[in-house]
């Protein structure tokens, strides 16, 4: 056990002005298993990357551990992953790989492929075996789920829950409450650390925000309060002054003392309505904007939409699928569930029109309007504009959805390729929220969202209920969500 500590951390990219962190300070143990989270664009990645070592900073990080991060690029994908170990760690014991490896259901036998033929999820686990077998190391486990289906996720986390120490980068709930007993979260205005799961640190918050909004409306009332009692203290004293001019005969030394009693109970009321709202302005800070998302879906009442009789996807190694039968009616939300390689993204894209190799049937409703967001966004390119201008969508609309889903307005000037996977994964989302569709179609859209706006787009699909056909693997999200969920890895079964 030791302690990392980070005391006034502030760090700007070169060349840009905006500070990712300015003077933030936190102490964690090596010991704790901690979940990282935070809205897309809040500099998860670059935390971890600054604990690394990997870019100059101001402050200080002091910490008795090696930093190893996940995940780190491969420099030799095309050699044996015996060999490619080999080369990241030469002191490798064999015997305490295999054990490793075994725990993440991985066959001693991908030692010797090629690492670039292993799946995504193969990588993922392999390279976290490594991650683990590092004697006095704490590693940085950077989204580690985005390559693994349901049952690769909830195997991971049973197997990081049994490991001692690292940061977790994570916008799963299920699997970040599966494997870990510490939140590090990076807020609006502050970084803070709680002990427990995601769903209990997301408890504290709500009752923390909700308990702030109650204390600021109450200040906000007892401060118009004493700035109209001020007001009308110091009208009254302006009055009784007046007063004193003219002719008559009366005190003038009274009134004058009346009129400065009544001037200081003013400055009183003055200096308890400043005080109020600079207790005022302490709260709030770290509230998350969760602005309500709008959809205008085109809906068929009672039509069917979509119908799969018999579907088999073969590119000439045998089915990857299959049979596979259903039917979609307008206003339902299905769920496509299955391992890596069962082919789901196949069938939503042959939904979508694409030439995908297959036999049985796909039938769409004639003049079905869809909209599609694929799972990859590498290929965005350019400025926002540019990108809804090709796309036919409203400006002004595209923009606001982005602002809701925690967008800064600086990002907008941005170059897409400039964008952390997250926000371009919401460029998509947004587009797709733009165009009015009978048919949406999203392959794992939820890849690299912040969980925030996970639930905002939760809501938005309860209260609008488009008809959407969904391929996904974050669990809590799906039971949301969707009416039915189909497990292609075994034919029509229902789950």
């Amino acid at each position: 056990m030791s302690l990392i500590q980070v005391r006034d951390l502030s760090f700007a990219y070169e060349g840009s002005s905006d500070k990712v962190f300015e003077a933030i300070s936190f102490q964690i143990d090596s010991d704790w298993k901690l979940g990282l989270t935070g809205r897309n664009g809040r500099g998860k990645t670059t935390l971890l990357k600054l604990l690394r070592g990997d870019y100059p900073y101001e402050g200080s990080i002091r910490a008795s551990v090696a930093f190893q991060y996940f995940p780190d690029p491969v420099l030799h994908p095309d050699w044996l992953c015996q060999k490619v170990l080999e080369e990241i760690d030469p002191t490798l014991p064999r015997w305490k790989l295999l054990r490793e490896m075994a725990a993440l259901e991985l066959g001693e036998e991908l030692l010797y492929r090629p690492f670039a033929t292993l799946s995504g999820g193969e990588q993922t686990k392999l390279l976290l075996a490594l991650l683990f077998l590092r004697e006095d190391s704490f590693p940085l486990i950077d989204e580690p789920t985005n390559h693994l289906d349901r049952h690769g996720r909830d195997m991971l986390s049973a197997y990081l829950k049994k490991k001692r120490g690292f940061i977790l980068v994570s916008h799963d709930r299920a699997f970040l409450d599966g494997c870990v007993d510490h939140i590090l979260s990076i807020n609006r205005a502050d970084i803070e650390v709680q002990r427990g799961t995601f769903s209990s640190w997301w408890e504290n918050r709500q009752r923390q925000d909700s308990f702030e909004q109650a204390e600021n409306e109450k200040l906000k009332k007892e401060i118009g309060r004493l700035k109209e009692a001020a007001r009308e203290k110091a009208a009254w004293s302006d009055r009784v002054e007046r007063s004193k001019i003219g002719q008559g005969t009366f005190d003038r030394g009274y009134v004058g003392h009346q009129s400065a009693r009544m001037m200081a109970r003013s400055k009183a009321i003055e200096k308890r309505r400043e005080a109020a709202a600079e207790e005022k302005s302490r709260l709030l800070k770290n509230v998350e904007s969760a602005a309500e998302l709008k959809l205008a879906p085109l809906l068929l009442p009672g039509k069917r939409i979509l119908e799969v009789r018999d579907l088999r996807i073969d590119y000439g190694a045998g089915p990857v699928c299959g049979p596979l039968r259903f039917e979609l009616l307008s206003g339902e939300c299905l769920a496509l569930l299955g391992g890596n390689g069962t082919g789901k993204s196949s069938v939503l894209k042959l939904i979508c029109g694409e030439a995908i190799p297959h036999s049985g049937y796909v039938e769409r409703l004639g003049g079905l309007r869809l909209s599609y967001v694929p799972q990859d966004s590498s290929f965005l390119r350019g400025a926002l504009r540019d990108y809804a201008a090709e796309c036919g969508i409203e400006e002004s609309l595209f923009f606001a959805i982005l602002r809701k889903l925690g967008f800064e307005r600086v990002q907008f000037e941005k170059d897409l390729r400039e964008l952390s996977a997250g926000q371009r994964k919401k460029v998509l989302i947004a587009r797709s929220l733009c165009q009015q569709a009978h048919l949406y179609v999203w392959d794992e859209p939820m890849n690299y969202i912040d969980v925030i706006s996970r639930m905002q787009i939760e809501q938005l699909l309860r209260r609008f209920r488009p008809t959407l056909l969904l391929v996904e693997h974050d669990r809590a999200f799906c039971e949301a969500v969707a009416d039915r969920q189909i497990d292609l890895s075994s034919g029509e079964k229902l789950v």
